[in-house]
């Protein structure tokens, strides 16, 4: 797996300089993010494509070759791809279209292109789907990524891997992302998934730098391996699936050629190994900063700072609608907080007004952060003076003492909050009820990690006396 992502030299197999070649434009990628290996064009013409050699055939490309990747017309791929095996190629990338998404003849086409694969021993991506993308390898083959994108800035290095089925989503998420505090480890977007899919990367990224995978499906092909993987995974797993609909289901089939999964059992299964679904498109990009920025949420009780009071009541609405309650503060917080500073409120939420110093602010978060009757703190403090922000960026110190997370949202225009969020690198959400969620999710994974680490040790036991135990059922794991 790991030749897919940290290749020494790759092989782009059609690009040439014809107007609007989308495979010339992966080599203009790998020219313009430094990718400091071997690159070679494979054309009819032998040319060159931005300064790399170019060859009429892969097997006319000197020396080894770590990875392929292809984008040509469907129907040429099976016997470039039996070229590739004559190389000795064994990783491929296939980003052409017209496969098994397209009706019978293009199953065909993928059927052959399984068989050939089979054949040389060839683990391969796609077919129809973007490429992959290691930022810590300095190594992305998405066609089209020119105009519009800054790759540098998209390269930033970080902790959170996609799988994503879609080209489309993988480019609104990396856009997205740009603006946030947390950056990409590794993005993949698999396509028809025909060889590796979403399983063998929620293994693969097990053991890498990955500290949070977060996946957009619109089919699982294998469900018991996949859940089986998520299971046993000691990383969030972040999911939106489409085709919760009729429609949605039909238009996924037609996308990426994936049969309609049953939701409800699909749901069920996601609870049983752990995993947390999404319920938008927006959560694959808001909420994984929780995960990193902040411990996890061992508990439901949160406290509510803020300087607005009105948003105190509309917040801890949110919160016991996620299932979470307001902590009851007890005598002894409220008498340190009535000494923190000028109060107009010490219950929950607690409410400053404007304040007057950033120690005021951070004598408070001290103050709930370490109460025992505290889990976790949603602070909302509106930013009017720049001893606010101060006070955030050193809130992250007080949540990593006292091993509790704080959700943050200010509550002033989106232009101010992208602002402080990317210059100071402060995890801010962007409403109260994503801040809310985000919570929420961090609580859903502690409690669905714990029973799973308590699980495993039982079934530990279980399989030393000769026995096994299985997460699912395979009936309701059967989602294709």
């Amino acid at each position: 797996m790991e030749r897919f992502f940290s290749p020494r030299s790759v092989a782009v197999i059609g690009a040439s300089n014809k107007a609007f070649n989308l495979a010339a434009t992966i080599c203009g990628v790998l020219k313009s993010i430094d990718y400091e290996g071997s690159v070679y064009a494979v054309n009819k013409k032998a040319e060159s494509v931005h300064g790399y050699p170019g060859y009429a055939s892969v097997l006319d490309v000197p020396g080894d070759v770590d990875l392929a990747v292809i984008l040509i017309a469907a129907s040429y791929v099976p016997q470039v791809a039996r070229e590739c095996g004559e190389k000795g190629i064994k990783n491929l990338i296939v980003e052409s279209a017209g496969f098994a998404e397209g009706g019978a003849e293009g199953g065909k086409l993928q059927h052959e292109l399984n068989e050939l694969a089979k054949s040389y021993g060839i683990r391969y991506m796609g077919p129809n789907c973007l490429g992959v993308m290691s930022t810590h390898d300095r190594f992305c083959c998405f066609f089209g990524m020119t105009s519009g994108m800054d790759h540098q800035s998209v390269m930033r290095q970080g902790g959170i891997s996609y799988v994503i089925q879609s080209g489309g989503v993988g480019g609104l998420v990396m856009e997205s992302l740009d603006s946030d505090v947390v950056g990409l480890n590794k993005v993949v977007c698999i396509g028809n998934k025909a060889d590796v899919d979403e399983a063998d990367l929620v293994d693969y990224f097990g053991s890498d730098r990955t500290e949070v995978i977060c996946m957009y499906l619109e089919n699982v092909a294998k469900g018991r391996k996949f859940f089986e993987s998520a299971r046993k995974s000691t990383k969030p797993i972040l999911v939106y699936k489409v085709g919760r609909t009729r429609e949605g289901a039909r238009a996924a089939t037609s996308h990426t050629a994936g049969m309609a999964n049953n939701d409800v059992i699909f749901d069920r299964a996601c609870r049983q190994s752990g995993i947390i679904r999404l319920k938008s498109i927006s959560e694959l990009y808001s909420l994984p900063k929780m995960f990193v920025s902040m411990p996890l949420l061992k508990g439901r009780r949160i406290a509510i700072f803020t300087n607005s009071g009105a948003f105190g009541g509309i917040t801890a609405d949110f919160i016991v609608d996620a299932g979470l309650q307001m902590a009851r503060l007890g005598a002894g917080t409220k008498e340190k907080l009535q000494k923190a500073g000028q109060l107009f409120n010490a219950s929950n939420p607690v409410d400053l007004g404007p304040g007057l110093s950033k120690q005021s602010y951070l004598d408070i978060y001290e103050i709930l952060l370490s109460a025992p009757e505290v889990d976790g703190l949603m602070p909302i403090p509106s930013v009017w003076q720049d001893f606010i922000i101060d006070s955030m960026a050193d809130l992250m110190e007080i949540c990593k003492k006292h091993q509790k997370p704080a959700a943050i949202y200010v509550p002033n225009a989106l232009k101010r909050i992208i602002s402080i969020r990317s210059e100071r690198q402060i995890p801010i959400f962007e409403s109260p009820e994503e801040a809310v969620r985000a919570l929420s999710v961090s609580y859903q994974y502690y409690r669905a990690h714990s029973r799973h680490a308590v699980r495993n040790i039982d079934e530990a036991s279980h399989e030393g006396q000769g026995g096994s135990h299985y997460l699912l059922q395979e009936k309701e794991a059967k989602v294709a």
